[in-house]
């Protein structure tokens, strides 16, 4: 019987060595492919699709081990090609862009004017001083100060840390779950920037990427399946940098002003996502037993 059935798609990062040897253990014919920047599963039937999709979650969720054996070789399964890299994160590449567009916005000493229209609250400076507007309904002021970039160390930074983190979350989760995410992430940390700093011109991406960090760090520990945790070396690094811009060690050596409540607020949001995910998954997960079994 032909192989034209699609059973599973994942992430072109992950190894699926163990569950093909695991399928093959079991009697069910298959064959994975890449597509798209993705791993496809195919299979004859729509019996052995569902009989896949329930290995892979047993596998995932700890209930079913499975010990391969490795030749010297081929102890790590083959890094996807660079191509398929950039190709599985098209929503974390556009947020970089539209951050390095915000960088120059300031490199080039555009009008204020301009400048006050992505900043959470409309300014004007009048006789050297800076006068802050009210929110009203714009309402795209809440999203877009992440892009705004003060400095070259600030945009520099939060580009590698967001591909570091946002590209892993993009290729596990989807372009749409980024997408989300960012848009929640991104009006929380620049909500509680405002409420606890008050009006201001303050921007950054730092509470998306913190954001992603809890989101990671917390993960891997709730869901071993989402294969993105952060290094320690990244964590104590990134948790370090938190605590030292919270004493407010940073502004004494002359970098600045930091948006202390924006990083802290990310990092506490993506905490509280990534647990409503790993409450909901078990709903999912019984709603797809039973759309499989009915069918």
């Amino acid at each position: 019987m032909p192989l034209d059935i699609t059973a599973l798609e994942v992430a072109v990062e992950e190894d699926l060595l163990p569950l093909t040897a695991l399928l093959h253990q079991k009697g069910v014919q298959h064959r994975i492919y890449e597509a798209q920047g993705r791993q496809v599963v195919k299979v004859a039937s729509p019996e052995a699709a569902g009989a896949v999709r329930e290995l892979y979650a047993a596998w995932r969720r700890g209930d079913v081990t499975i010990e391969v054996n490795r030749s010297p070789r081929s102890s790590r399964s083959p890094a996807p090609p660079a191509p398929a890299l950039w190709r599985g994160a098209p929503v974390t590449l556009v947020l970089i862009a539209l951050s390095i567009a915000g960088f120059l916005i300031l490199l080039v000493n555009v009008p204020l004017e301009w400048l006050s229209l992505f900043t959470f609250t409309s300014f004007s400076v009048e006789d050297g001083q800076v006068f802050f507007g009210q929110f009203g309904q714009q309402y795209w002021r809440l999203i877009t100060p992440a892009f705004l970039h003060f400095g070259w160390l600030h945009i520099v930074f939060n580009c590698l840390w967001l591909w570091e983190l946002g590209s892993r979350f993009e290729r596990q989760m989807g372009a749409l779950n980024m997408i989300g995410f960012f848009l929640v992430i991104a009006l929380v940390s620049n909500s509680a920037q405002y409420l606890f700093g008050g009006p201001g011109i303050f921007g950054g991406m730092s509470g998306v990427v913190y954001g992603l960090l809890g989101f990671a760090w917390v993960g891997a520990t709730l869901q071993p399946r989402w294969a993105f945790k952060p290094s320690p070396a990244i964590m104590l690094f990134m948790v370090g940098w938190l605590v030292v811009c919270m004493l407010g060690l940073v502004q004494v050596l002359g970098f600045g002003a930091v948006a202390n409540a924006a990083h802290l607020a990310g990092l506490v949001c993506g905490v509280v996502l990534l647990s409503l995910i790993h409450i909901s998954e078990p709903t999912r997960q019984e709603s797809r037993s039973r759309m499989t079994s009915s069918a």
